[in-house]
């Protein structure tokens, strides 16, 4: 019997993910820009990797310098700049921590980290100096996580983020969630991903029969903050993830220069809800070191939700959320009567 090679065995989506662009140089030839036109700076590429698959490069329009889905992954000299406010660990998930590759900081819900890795390295991301090394879920690690959940009947949902769970194969996703259908007080699996968006063919037939053979309700929520990363493959995704029985939302963060207009915010619900995936939240900036050139002010993010509100109506509306630690809850944002 003839031997098949390894490269064989990969599917389309970790081909992608292995050959995703993590040259400096390489993206700028492929976009048709100049290290100047962009404020390119290698030494922000030092400080957190470049990663930016082909599926999500195709979207960008090439020789653009503002195009909204390319100032989302291009390292720039802006990251360089340190800002009284920021840090490495702006939501203190250092003390929400209480075993490796678990976080704990809401009643009734945990969330694990699965993978470090990520399909995509978004300049914004507020775990970009996440300690994933000291957070791996090995099979020691698992147990733990398992015995905690066990312990705890408050818990009913738990939520796989990262990194991006979605990088960790379908053989040990459908483990993994066949030991979470095992404690009883478990109702609900919420799936945090932007792979589905970045690389589409993530979302295989595999992935959708574990996801609807499981006895947990389950909703994916994506990560796209733009129209324009929509395309006829992520649509084809989304559907079959709702084909599947999942219940699919998104959430977005509010990004100086690339999505802070109302007629963009409006274009992106539209769009979400051609496809029935129904806006969840809007986060603004969570203020992580080298991303401040991101930032709209709260006031300016409640400004622009109220005229959206005016546009649209209130199911299309997401919600303006900041994430304030220490809190029980995500702290919504309202425009205050004086104003």
């Amino acid at each position: 019997m003839n031997q098949i090679s390894p490269i064989l065995l990969e599917t389309d989506w970790q081909t992608s993910l292995r050959q995703s662009i993590c040259s400096l140089d390489e993206l700028l030839m492929r976009v048709n820009l100049s290290h100047e036109s962009v404020n390119a700076c290698p030494e922000a590429a030092k400080d957190f990797a470049l990663r930016v698959p082909t599926p999500y490069l195709n979207r960008i329009e090439k020789g653009n310098p503002q195009d909204p889905l390319l100032l989302q992954i291009l390292p720039q000299t802006y990251e360089m700049e340190r800002y009284p406010g920021y840090s490495n660990d702006p939501l203190e998930e250092r003390d929400t921590n209480p075993a490796p590759g678990l976080i704990h900081k809401y009643k009734g819900r945990v969330l694990l980290v699965l993978s470090g890795a990520c399909a995509i390295n978004c300049r914004y991301c507020f775990r970009r100096h996440f300690p994933y090394q000291e957070n791996q879920l090995g099979n020691q690690q698992w147990q733990q996580v398992l015995s905690y959940l066990n312990n705890d009947p408050s818990i009913t949902e738990v939520i796989f983020s990262g990194g991006d769970p979605l990088a960790t194969p379908d053989k040990r996703l459908k483990n993994m969630i066949n030991d979470l259908e095992k404690v009883p007080h478990i109702k609900r699996l919420r799936i945090h991903s932007r792979l589905p968006v970045v690389i589409p063919q993530r979302v295989t037939d595999d992935l959708c029969e574990i996801l609807k053979s499981s006895r947990l309700k389950i909703a994916c929520v994506l990560h796209i903050n733009h129209a324009n990363e929509i395309d006829c493959q992520v649509a084809d995704g989304i559907a079959k993830l709702q084909h599947a029985n999942v219940t699919v939302l998104n959430q977005a963060v509010l990004l100086k220069g690339i999505n802070n207009s109302v007629d963009c915010l409006k274009e992106l619900s539209e769009k979400l809800f051609d496809y029935k995936v129904l806006p969840y939240y809007l986060f603004v900036l969570d203020r992580v070191h080298g991303s401040a050139h991101f930032d709209v002010s709260d006031n300016d993010a409640i400004k622009l939700i109220t005229l959206l509100q005016a546009e649209l109506p209130g199911y299309l509306v997401p919600k303006l959320a900041r994430e304030i630690p220490g809190r029980p809850s995500k702290t919504l944002l309202f425009l205050k009567e004086s104003d």
